[in-house]
């Protein structure tokens, strides 16, 4: 049934707090590392850290560390009874004979108490020969160290695109990574039961891929390990593939000692050992006509991908999709390049190169605008995507004039042309602080761009009593997946929701699953969910059919009842456009046990319609778009570069919303995570050629900025784009994981406005990414001298 042949309104829309909200908020609810306590002989596992970017492993002697009290066993390659290895590419070594980057993991201690194992993995003697080492990405680039493919998705002839061109502009930008800082550490707590099987506690992401890189390290069947995450606190991509080496590290203790192994990063450990967001490098050269639309587009993309593959040729793949956001540019030809530094090991991070991409022509377009005599925002809408029109890669943009929809709905209701006016009066009047205002849009595609990675199992159970359980492949990391999955399986088998209930995903209830992420775990799962409540709703159907067949003969005087004729709501199983015949869902149930009906399915779903040519960078990788836009206020300090952001308006579509409080909530999350990435979240390594060369400065929260509750803005509005019904997804909704955190580049285009604010209005304004304090500062100095670069 779709929702609107319901009588009363579904499970599926209501907006709902998330389903642990309490838990979370009390201190009740667990997460991986508190499950350790139960266990019986526990042991701690800490790491051995290298001092060096880049250096050769001359000596290893655990001796000492076994001599500690409390130590148990110290792990080294030599344990390792299957493949030293914890990456999917094969290049990631468990236990490393030569470290590639400051503070990677050679060793573990297993210890009975963590200070034992502290103490212990300070006595374990290594020693170093250093090598050379890449810090930078500029130094990268010059010693053309790169790693993995570097495609090129291209559209046209660039070189017809700029002869057709009035203006041709030239640039370089540069812009940061950023750190996850999840609550909620990385941790993996393993045993081995009595027969040999492998249970793995994980806080991950990808619970299947945790179990093969478990059962490959192990050199076992991944039949032999079993994962299980309760919930995370917190992922953003950044459990995805990191997990894998610590469970797999426990795992691995488990199996020689015998006894349970916890392993939980303290949060230096985890900030100094995973990896981030992506920092991007991009050369690019930009036509425009004389009405201001683009006509050409050439770019070389680079990231940082550190010191091993992970997921960066994805990331720059989804990066090269994005860069054209909601544009149409005839012309384009870019290539991407995945940067081999001494750095930890880049990896997925909420858009997961999408917003890298996006920057790059945003950027492009700020920069460009008073160059060419134009209203910022007026040229980001003079080259808006028109209907029948495609992206670069050759997917056709459905639904482009949702974009235009959004973007003067939005301008209506943010007071965009009044407020633009008083800032300028305003600016006018304040020689030492002004105002920006800027409005950017969204469009962001949803699936993964390995075709294969789209598809989701689940498996539900329908108890004698009417009680439904459902288990799923996702993971619910705080987003609210299970929040939306309860309500899918109550909407689909016409439930009220307090009679269904969600197991911990787990790879031996639901095999083979997808990473929860790419901003799919509502389409995949709840369309598997949806498939399996269906085939039992399909055979209770037939039962219920029987079972009413008197009512009808004796209340209406029908002969029968087709079984499509029954509908199932709120609990109550009827004819169609007979409610008041109905019998109860538990009676149904009841019935169909004693005819031996299967009351459990299997559910399956894959996304439709999607192929995807990595090499041609050709194909419909995307099953839909998710559009919004965003308009932002801010007001900068002249005398110090300090801001704050005084008013967001946000227009998002999430399709029919599955869950709208929760979509709220991820819409505002998104954006002031991507915020945080733009303006405040500065990591530092130390560049220098002393002893610390590599060494991450920014360690802890006293260091690395992150948005609180002073980088809110003043006025926060939030509204989801009405009559959006999506076709072919779960009841009509879209995604919402990642695209609100691209909304957050117009509050770095709002900042670019208040410094140009400083000077002339015909300059190009350069700011730098993060827009730091610090940077804004240089930027709008650079204004005041009339300088067209600005040098932070």
């Amino acid at each position: 049934m779709t929702r609107s042949e319901w009588a009363a309104p579904p499970p599926v829309g209501l907006p709902l707090p998330h389903e642990s909200a309490a838990l979370h908020v009390t201190g009740h609810a667990l997460y991986t590392d508190d499950l350790g306590v139960r266990l019986q002989g526990l042991l701690h596992a800490w790491p051995v850290q290298a001092p060096h970017a880049h250096a050769r492993i001359t000596r290893l002697d655990p001796a000492p560390a076994l001599a500690v009290a409390g130590v148990v066993r110290v792990l080294t390659a030599a344990d390792v009874t299957g493949e030293n290895d914890s990456g999917v590419k094969h290049d990631e070594p468990l236990f490393p004979s030569e470290v590639m980057y400051h503070g990677q993991a050679v060793c573990w201690v297993l210890a009975e108490s963590l200070e034992a194992a502290r103490l212990g993995a300070n006595a374990v003697l290594v020693e170093y020969e250093p090598l050379p080492a890449l810090i930078t990405l500029t130094e990268a680039i010059a010693a053309e160290s790169f790693q993995g493919a570097q495609p090129t998705v291209c559209r046209g002839i660039v070189s017809l695109g700029f002869q057709e061109a009035k203006h041709v502009y030239e640039g370089e930008f540069e812009f940061g990574g950023q750190e996850h800082f999840y609550l909620e550490t990385n941790a993996a707590l393993a045993h081995v039961d009595e027969s040999g099987q492998v249970f793995i506690q994980s806080s991950t992401q990808h619970p299947t891929e945790t179990q093969e890189i478990t059962a490959h390290v192990l050199g076992v069947p991944s039949n032999h390990v079993t994962v299980q995450c309760l919930r995370m606190g917190g992922g953003f991509g950044g459990k995805e593939m990191q997990p894998h080496g610590y469970a797999a590290v426990a795992a691995l203790g488990a199996v020689i000692t015998g006894r349970p192994v916890r392993l939980r990063l303290n949060r230096t450990q985890d900030i100094t050992l995973t990896g981030k967001r992506h920092p991007f490098h991009a050369k690019w050269k930009v036509g425009f006509d004389e009405a201001g639309k683009i006509t050409a587009l050439e770019a070389t993309l680079t990231s940082d991908g550190g010191w091993s593959l992970d997921l960066s040729e994805p990331v720059m793949a989804r990066a090269l999709c994005h860069i054209d956001n909601a544009y149409y540019i005839p012309h384009l030809e870019v290539t991407g390049r995945v940067a081999k530094t001494n750095k930890t090991s880049q990896t997925a991070f909420r858009g997961f190169g999408g917003p890298q991409g996006m920057l790059v022509i945003e950027d492009i377009l700020g920069r460009c605008a008073p160059l060419l005599g134009l209203e910022p925002h007026d040229l980001r809408q003079r080259n808006f995507y028109q209907p029948e029109q495609a992206t670069p890669y050759g997917q056709p943009v459905r639904h482009a004039e949702r974009l235009q929809d959004i973007w003067d709905g939005l301008l209506r209701r943010s007071d965009f042309e009044s407020r633009l006016a008083d800032i300028r009066a305003f600016n006018a009047a304040q020689p030492n602080k002004k105002r920006g205002l800027a409005i950017t849009p969204v469009k962001f595609g949803i699936s993964f761009n390995f075709t294969s990675y789209n598809q989701a199992g689940a498996l539900v159970h329908v108890y004698k009593d009417g009680s439904v359980l459902i288990n799923h492949g996702g993971t619910e990391m705080g987003q609210g997946l299970h929040t939306k999955m309860l309500q899918v399986a109550a909407a689909a088998l016409g439930l009220p929701l307090g009679c269904v209930r969600l197991a911990p995903t787990r790879t031996d209830k639901v095999p083979n699953t997808s990473a929860t992420a790419a901003s799919s775990g509502a389409d995949l799962n709840g369309g598997a969910i949806k498939d399996a409540c269906e085939q039992i709703k399909a055979r209770l159907a037939g039962v219920a059919a029987g079972s009413l067949l008197p009512l009808i003969k004796q209340k209406v005087g029908a002969l029968g009842i087709h079984p499509e004729d029954v509908r199932f709501e709120n609990g109550q199983v009827f004819p169609v456009g007979h409610p008041d015949l109905g019998l109860s869902f538990k009676q149904v149930v009841h019935d169909a046990y004693h005819l031996r009906t299967q009351l459990w399915a299997a559910g399956y779903y894959r996304t439709p319609d999607l192929h995807w040519n990595r090499e041609k960078m050709w194909g419909e990788p995307f099953k839909y778009f998710a559009y919004g836009a965003s308009v932002s206020e801010v007001e900068v300090c002249g005398f110090t570069g300090a801001y704050n952001l005084r008013r967001v308006d946000i227009l998002h579509d999430v399709g029919d919303s599955l869950s709208p409080l929760i979509d709220l909530g991820q819409i505002e999350g998104g954006f002031v995570q991507g915020a945080g990435w733009l303006t405040l979240e500065d990591l530092r390594w130390d560049e220098s050629n002393g002893p610390n060369r590599g060494r991450l400065a920014t360690q802890a929260a006293s260091t690395y900025k992150l948005p609180s509750f002073s980088e809110m803005p003043e006025v926060f509005n939030v509204t989801l784009l009405e009559r959006a019904t999506e076709s072919g997804v779960v009841y009509g909704s879209k995604a919402v994981g990642e695209p609100p955190l691209m909304l957050a580049i117009s509050v770095r285009e709002a900042l670019r406005a208040a410094c140009a604010a400083f000077g002339p209005t015909d300059r190009t304004q350069v700011l730098a990414s993060p827009a730091t304090p610090e940077a804004v500062y240089w930027a709008l100095e650079a204004a005041r001298s009339s300088v067209p670069e600005a040098t932070p």
